[in-house]
């Protein structure tokens, strides 16, 4: 099993943290792991993303062509990696700043207003991990336990006062994928 994951977005919304919490995870599950960052000169308000590997096997490559699931944060993300996931992967979709509804039909779409669920939780920067919950609602790679567990054992000092603000989001962008999910007709 080999699930290759594109978090992108600007500067700021926590593009490079939502991949490092999903490689602590894999890691210290045992998983092979790749956290690849790219970012463009402004470090607020500039295009970030990074590709996140994780196998059960050696990792041959951290580069990307064609992801099984992304995350993307703002329009230009959405025009970006939406041609790029492979038919059949996953797109998770910050409809607050989207722009646009997904047009491609061999995805599976789950398009939720993190930025306002994150406001709601108190702190509009919560919406990576909206997603990254909602994410993980439907790919399995991870359980929301072990991401919780990375969150408790790598959060930075600085930050440590955030974790149970970030492990609700969580929580609540899987309940929201799941919600979403339910009412769609199949």
């Amino acid at each position: 099993m080999q699930v290759e994951i594109v978090i992108a977005g600007f500067g700021g919304q926590g593009i490079l943290f939502a991949g490092q919490v999903l490689a602590y995870a894999a890691m210290d599950a045992g998983k092979e792991v790749t956290w690849f960052p790219s970012y463009g000169p402004e470090m607020r308000g500039g295009t970030a993303h990074c590709t996140v590997i994780i196998s059960d096997e050696e990792i041959g490559s951290p580069l990307v062509q064609h992801p099984r699931a992304a995350i993307v944060m703002n329009r230009p993300s959405l025009d970006k990696y939406e041609p790029l996931v492979r038919p059949g992967g996953l797109l998770v979709v910050n409809a607050s700043m989207a722009g646009r509804a997904v047009e491609r039909t061999d995805l599976e779409v789950v398009a939720l207003p993190a930025s306002e669920m994150a406001e709601d939780l108190g702190d509009r920067r919560l919406a990576n991990m909206v997603l990254v919950g909602a994410l993980l609602a439907r790919l399995p790679v991870l359980t929301l336990d072990q991401v919780e567990q990375a969150l408790r054992e790598h959060m930075p000092g600085r930050h440590r006062h955030l974790i149970e603000q970030n492990i609700r989001a969580l929580r609540e962008g899987a309940r929201a994928a799941q919600e979403a999910l339910a009412v769609l007709p199949r």
